[in-house]
């Protein structure tokens, strides 16, 4: 059974190339991918490619970029059996945990990749990592179901659930983790698939609906020693703020003081949202775990579990861009719409 594959390049280092008379990087062409990479041709795949116009360097991505590449694939949801999507690594754990949000009943692949090194240079990361998330992709059971039908995220022999990831290094080749979750496939000899791990769709016939509205009116407060209260309610009195990720110590700790505690409530009684997360890339938060998380609990801090600063603020923005009561966006917060948390 071959599988139909639909590659989207949107930019990044992935898709550049040594141009042999300058020796200077030019934007590789992916319409000649079977010519540059023959061995994909040994793949059960039949693949096309569709390229952004223009691309755009992953450290410029908008929400709105994650509205066009979400209606690209819900355009050609039908024709294809699964997407992958190339993507720079600097802010791919925002863009695919974003779009984890905004499909609704997602029953195929869409897998994120790129590289640390362009796919044009000699050693380059970038021919692994493409071959390998289209295989995956393409992956179906007996049955004809695709095997990973979840947004993801491949890099370097793992693959990891989307909104459970983070870009952890600059230089390293295995550039991404997923400090909460276990993979979801790792790759050797064969690609081991943890099938216990894998989101499974309740069915695979409903039609894919996506949400395109996004609120910018969203922002990180990240904790250290020597914030002052004039710092935080700057931050807090920004007009037309609506939520604010709390970049908390440890287990969800933060100051009890008066000067730090009274700004957040008082933000949290005009209608702010605060979530709270943990500054630590593994574990996650416990408010009730010791005093200074437990005061953050009892003036109405929405617990952020165990979620990446990516899924943090790409839920945030998705569930304000779709729902205005801020009671019902706590509701929201308290549950894992996307397999994003481990309570």
């Amino acid at each position: 059974m071959r599988s139909s594959i639909l590659i989207i390049y949107t930019g990044g280092t992935i898709g550049m190339k040594t141009d042999p008379d300058t020796g200077t990087l030019v934007p590789f062409d992916f319409s000649a991918i079977y010519e540059e990479f023959p061995s994909l041709k040994r793949l059960k795949v039949d693949l096309e490619v569709q390229t952004l116009t223009p691309v755009i360097d992953s450290s410029n991505v908008q929400p709105h970029n994650w509205v066009t590449l979400a209606e690209l694939i819900q355009k050609n949801y039908d024709r294809y059996d699964g997407f992958v999507v190339l993507h720079g690594t600097d802010t791919m754990s925002y863009t695919a945990s974003a779009l984890s949000f905004m499909f609704e009943n997602l029953a195929k692949p869409v897998v994120f990749t790129g590289s640390q090194i362009p796919i044009g240079v000699l050693r380059t990361d970038g021919r692994e990592n493409l071959i390998t998330a289209i295989e995956i992709a393409g992956a179906h059971d007996v049955e004809g179901r695709p095997l990973v039908p979840e947004v993801s995220l491949y890099f370097q022999n793992h693959l990891f659930r989307a909104n459970r990831t983070t870009k952890r290094s600059a230089e390293a080749l295995s550039a991404f983790y997923s400090y909460n979750y276990p993979p979801l496939a790792d790759v050797g000899v064969n690609i081991a698939y943890n099938r216990s791990a894998i989101h499974q769709p309740a069915r695979y016939d409903e039609p894919l609906r996506i949400a395109t509205r996004f609120s910018e009116r969203v922002c990180i407060i990240k904790l250290f020693p020597g914030l002052t209260e004039q710092t935080l309610r700057g931050i807090l009195s920004i007009q037309g703020l609506k939520a604010v990720v709390l970049e908390t110590y440890g287990a969800g700790n933060a100051p009890t003081a008066d000067w730090f505690i009274r700004p957040l409530e008082e933000a949290i009684a005009r209608g702010m949202v605060v979530l709270n997360i943990t500054q630590c890339k593994g574990g996650g938060v416990a408010m009730d775990l010791y005093e200074t998380g437990l005061r953050l609990q009892q003036i109405g801090v929405e617990s952020g579990y165990d979620m990446t600063i990516e899924a943090a603020v790409t839920k945030l923005m998705y569930l304000l861009g779709n729902e205005h009561e801020p009671a019902l966006i706590k509701k929201a917060l308290e549950e894992p719409l996307r397999g994003e948390f481990t309570r």
